[in-house]
């Protein structure tokens, strides 16, 4: 790892759905690899508030990679309870406010192998630093 600068990574996911859980798993092995970064497990969009510098791994679909997800192109899902907000339109509404200053996302896609997905998030991670 060429910089020092340490980092937090939330990562989003649902332990007891298969295809959603991926982010958590990694977990252990990412950091082992990048020790100077802290990988949270995250369990709701409350768990960012307050962060200056937000950097998210979660599960996506439509997409065929790990891949940097920019939030305007994230689908939003329609809204009839305030239990149907969820990651996408909590950060879409910090933005709103202004109350989102850096954002990363890296999206690992839905049902993807754990083996080509830390390959991948580990490869952008040390892209980055």
């Amino acid at each position: 790892m060429t910089n020092n600068r340490f980092k937090k990574f939330f990562c989003f996911g649902n332990p007891l759905v298969k295809s959603d859980s991926l982010p958590i798993i990694l977990i252990p092995e990412l950091k082992k690899e990048f020790p100077n970064i802290e990988f949270i497990e995250a369990e709701r969009p409350e768990d960012i508030e307050g962060e200056s510098e937000i950097n998210i791994i979660d599960t996506a679909e439509g997409i065929g990679k790990v891949c940097e997800i920019e939030l305007d192109k994230i689908e939003e899902h329609k809204c009839c309870s305030l239990h149907d907000f969820d990651l996408a339109m909590s950060l879409k509404l910090m933005k709103k406010m202004g109350r989102l200053g850096s954002l990363r996302i890296i999206g690992i896609p839905k049902g993807y192998a754990k083996k080509k997905a830390l390959f991948e998030v580990s490869k952008l991670l040390s892209n980055s630093l």
